[in-house]
């Protein structure tokens, strides 16, 4: 085996910066480099716990497929400064997880909480919701339309159209949606001084677990009641599905279906949003591939997996090891921690032709890093449908379409994506 080598000093503090996933150019380019020259490496920075970092596609689509050697739950799931996950454990009585969700969980309560919505999610039962989403779509397209030429796509337009679809399939009251929408934005926004809540850069190391704590107990409040309400008299909807189930012959804890209204309700929301705005992003960009897709539409749902691999929504995952195992020349002790990361598999050489290219004659379905083995995202399916619909609907009525301004992408080191993107378009 390979010497242990520290990855360059300048490239884990990029790494652990959320500002350096709001600009990205620099961080592509370290990302790129280490796949080339160090694609397993360790990062020792300021503030944050040692981790590895696996850079390249087929190693962390290996990790991802081997979930008993390489956990979830066992430390925080995602890249936290070691004072945020000192917090939490303080404040849980132990647990990195301020909240536990599927994507906290392992064998075998992993496959106990992921059948009580897994239904829900198919293909097909997805499939049989196209004609409401179509509606939703429509008339968020409409909303565009009547700000006449121009619009911040990402506020004025993403943000509202996956939110309406997820809270009508899990049953929230219209009324209720800018509630849900403050809250799941600043739930993965906390580090970015626009969206979050709190100050970013106060200097205060654990503020990323006290706003995520705050936040919890804004979502608590909400969850709770309907919860109660939907154990008093169940709905044809997820959150009844979630209130009533049973877990091991139990019903299912406050606390544990809180944290699953919570994660249908953000991560099925952000994801979504930004694969749509970073398309769009791309087909400014692109204006052969507009004109390609607007004489095409067959070629959407090939355009939505580009769409996904190029925005990469989700930058990342961790996972521990469970035992001592050699990677890439490098012995990984057990109780390491590692970052799966998915914006440097996505930009992978030996997987994607020219992929700092967005393409659509390429096949990704198979291969943009979307979650995989039994930790497959649950929403996948409905992603996909929602995106295909949006912009079906959206292609048949856009003439043209440009950039009037500057976007920005979110500064955020777990979910992010374009937070601005004003266009200036016409419509029939």
């Amino acid at each position: 085996m390979q010497e242990v080598k520290k990855i360059p000093d300048r490239l884990g503090r990029l790494i652990a910066s959320p500002k350096a996933y709001a600009r990205q150019k620099s961080l592509l380019v370290g990302l790129q480099w280490l796949r080339a020259n160090q694609p397993l490496g360790r990062v020792e920075t300021q503030g944050f716990d040692p981790f590895w970092l696996v850079t390249r596609h087929a190693d962390i689509s290996k990790i991802m497929r081997l979930h008993q050697l390489f956990h979830n739950g066992d430390r925080a799931h995602t890249l936290v400064p070691r004072a945020s996950d000192e917090m939490a454990r303080a404040l849980t009585g132990g647990s990195p997880h301020p909240i536990r969700t599927l994507v906290h969980m392992d064998e075998p309560d992993h496959l106990k909480y992921r059948r009580i919505t897994q239904s829900w999610f198919t293909q097909q039962t997805v499939g049989s919701l196209e004609h409401g989403i179509r509606a939703i779509a429509r008339a968020s397209i409409d909303r565009m339309a009547a700000h006449g030429s121009v619009c911040d796509f990402v506020r004025d337009v993403a943000i509202h159209y996956p939110l309406r679809v997820l809270m009508q399939i899990l049953g929230v009251p219209t009324q209720d949606e800018p509630w849900m929408l403050k809250l799941t934005q600043e739930l993965f926004a906390s580090e970015d001084m626009d969206l979050g809540h709190g100050e970013a850069g106060s200097g205060d190391p654990a503020r990323h677990a006290k706003e995520l704590f705050r936040l919890l107990r804004e979502f608590q409040a909400y969850f709770v009641p309907l919860m109660e309400r939907r154990r008093a008299a169940p709905a044809q909807d997820l959150a009844s599905a979630i209130a009533n189930a049973e877990v091991d012959g139990k019903p299912i804890d406050y606390f544990e279906a809180v944290s699953y209204y919570v994660i249908v309700a953000a991560a099925g929301h952000d994801t979504t949003s930004s694969s749509i705005s970073g398309g769009l992003w791309a087909l400014c960009e692109n204006e052969d591939a507009f004109k390609t897709l607007k004489a095409d539409a067959s070629l959407i749902p090939r355009f939505v997996e580009e769409a996904i691999r190029w925005t990469t929504p989700v930058h990342h995952v961790m996972r521990t090891a469970t035992a001592e195992v050699e990677l890439s020349g490098q012995r990984v002790a057990r109780g390491d921690w590692l970052m799966l990361c998915f914006l440097s598999g996505n930009r992978d050489e030996d997987v994607f032709d020219e992929p700092h290219r967005f393409r659509l004659d390429r096949n990704t379905s198979s291969n943009a890093l979307f979650g995989q083995g039994v930790h497959a995202c649950l929403g996948q399916h409905l992603a996909r449908l929602e995106m295909r619909i949006f912009f079906e609907e959206l292609l048949s009525r856009l003439t043209s379409v440009e950039i009037a301004g500057r976007p920005r992408r979110s500064a955020s080191i777990f979910i992010g994506g374009p937070k601005t993107l004003p266009l200036r378009y016409s419509m029939n």
